[in-house]
């Protein structure tokens, strides 16, 4: 990682699996795809006061964008830096195409649950990320807009949404250093739009990395003046010396 040092530790997560944990302010997670046209469904909330979660809404108008990409930041609630993309070799994450449920993986797929094929039983999104928040005492109701890593969504004139075929290649990463502790949540479920015919979700690589120092012109810090205001709300969070915003 470019933008980081020191490895700290890596983990496999296989297709249509879900995977909660902490990740460290102050250090940096690789996802990465590992076959090409893989789908992160990813949500994060603060290790301190879960309460406080990544908000889409915000997150989006802040920096002008409908999707997410380097040198974005994704926005808590109290307008804060959860996270920074630092580097991305995809180009487009979708922000609004949300998650997969039960109903519309047996419309799209058909059935094969549990008692049937085990473990290879037809997962969807929404019951993944439910299946992680109750570890960490959160519920359904904490279930906010989704991030998809590695999904691209584009929007028609009509309002129709597309799901955009071939985004994501085989190796392509996104690199987000975290400027908050947090709990993630993820599942690499496909994606609710995923133009497929038949169930065949992707592995992800999770790498977590000791960040590199923050820098003054950081491109993330720069990007827009909401983002410098949601950089200083965090350090101050933190109880520590607000970046300095002087250019």
């Amino acid at each position: 990682m470019e933008n980081s040092v020191s490895k700290i530790w890596s983990e496999t997560i296989q297709a249509g699996a879900h995977w909660s944990g902490v990740i460290r302010r102050g250090t940096t997670l690789r996802v990465k795809d590992l076959q090409g046209g893989a789908n992160v469904s990813m949500l994060m909330y603060n290790l301190e006061v879960p309460s406080e979660r990544y908000n889409m809404p915000d997150t989006l108008k802040g920096q002008k964008t409908a999707f997410l990409t380097a040198p974005n930041v994704c926005y808590s609630d109290m307008g804060r830096v959860m996270c920074s993309i630092v580097e991305d070799t995809c180009g487009w994450h979708d922000t609004i195409g949300g998650i997969s449920n039960a109903k519309l993986v047996e419309e799209k797929f058909g059935q094969a649950s549990y008692q049937e094929v085990h473990n290879d039983y037809f997962k969807n999104g929404y019951d993944s990320l439910v299946n992680e928040l109750e570890k960490w005492s959160l519920q359904a109701k904490d279930l906010v807009p989704n991030i998809n890593w590695f999904s691209k969504i584009r929007v028609e004139n009509d309002g129709a949404m597309t799901f955009v075929e071939g985004n994501s290649q085989a190796g392509d990463y996104v690199d987000l250093r975290f400027e908050m502790d947090c709990i993630v949540v993820l599942s690499t479920c496909q994606h609710p739009l995923d133009s497929a015919s038949s169930y065949a979700p992707k592995p992800i690589e999770l790498t977590v990395s000791k960040s590199a120092p923050m820098q003054s012109d950081d491109a993330c810090l720069r990007h827009k003046p909401e983002n410098e205001r949601a950089f200083y709300n965090t350090a101050i969070y933190y109880g520590e010396k607000p970046y300095d915003f002087s250019h």
